[in-house]
């Protein structure tokens, strides 16, 4: 099932969900690998991935739908997908934190 779906500077994201709970994030591919990945999140309708020194995503107009089901999570699998294909796949925590805008450099 998707829960979330925005349009966004790079593209768009969507966050599903399966029948055990498992929350999977398909984004479109970035340049160079994840070091250390973390995925920030406060429970509201905004939330950051990241992914590195240089690369950080923000997901911004998460749907409520999703809330609840990334707050209850521990970690994520995200799958970074180029040209209808899987570039790479990978396990990241989720850090629940009070807010999510003080990660955030405008």
């Amino acid at each position: 099932m998707t829960i979330s779906n925005e349009i966004g500077q790079k593209g768009h994201y969507s966050i599903l969900q399966n029948a055990q709970g498992e929350i999977m994030i398909l984004i479109e591919s970035r340049t160079g690998g994840p070091e250390e990945p973390r995925f920030f999140y406060d429970g509201g309708d905004l939330a950051l991935l990241y992914r590195s020194k240089e690369n950080s995503i923000a997901f911004r107009n998460i749907e409520s739908g999703a809330r609840i089901p990334l707050k209850s999570v521990s970690e994520v699998l995200v799958v970074e997908i180029e040209d209808d294909d899987v570039e790479r796949e990978y396990i990241v925590p989720v850090r629940i934190v009070k807010n999510v805008n003080n990660f955030i450099i405008s």
